[in-house]
């Protein structure tokens, strides 16, 4: 039998913040990623994959930012560009979601209003195009050739020349990146579809 537990008739009242705070978390989380009906559960799985793509690549830099000799601004960039990122991996999972075709009851002014498809459509499939374009391609190429992006060598201290668990880390940490351009390309199309065939767009 479970036991009943009894407050002190002295004892203040628990914070209605306090005790709430971790049940509140699981329900916004959940509300971020519940899929809206017609999602098939392979696309649900595409979505959610989409940060964690980017997510060995930012933890990666991380440490970047404790490196001795290096200014205040340039470790706030490494904080935020790893941010940023997964920023912007996250807003794939619109692509599934509720807040993907109705704005958050929670935005002023907007909350609840239906997102016209093409609002969506327009900055993610150019965000797929352009991240093809650099990790997929471009990227690849540059790693074959041993180039920057702009052609020219590699310098012998980059990540992917130090050889060891260096260069080893560094490849497993920045190969996942290959695939977001072309995840966020079928999670695309498959919100296109789904919306525009929708009664309603």
């Amino acid at each position: 039998m479970q036991k009943q537990r009894i407050r002190h008739p002295e004892a203040p009242p628990p914070s209605p913040g306090t005790a709430d705070a971790p049940g509140r978390f699981r329900a916004a989380w959940r509300s971020a990623h519940a899929p809206v009906p017609g999602v098939s559960r392979r696309t649900r799985l595409l979505a959610y994959a989409v940060p964690f793509t980017v997510l060995p690549a930012s933890l990666w830099r991380l440490p970047a930012a404790f490196d001795v000799g290096i200014g205040i601004g340039e470790r706030l960039y490494v904080v935020f560009l790893s941010l940023f990122s997964e920023a912007v991996a996250f807003t794939a999972i619109g692509l599934v979601a509720r807040w993907g075709e109705v704005v958050p009851g929670w935005v002023p002014f907007v909350g609840g209003r239906r997102i016209p498809p093409a609002v969506v459509l327009a900055p993610a499939a150019l965000g797929a195009l352009a991240l093809t374009l650099l990790w997929t391609a471009l990227g690849t190429v540059t790693e074959v050739r041993g180039t920057t992006i702009r052609g020219d060598v590699l310098p012998a201290d980059f990540p992917s020349r130090a050889g060891g668990w260096e260069a080893a880390s560094y490849y497993v940490c920045y190969t996942p990146l290959v695939l977001w351009g072309p995840l966020l390309a079928v999670l695309t199309v498959a919100y296109g579809k789904r919306r525009l065939r929708a009664p309603h767009g």
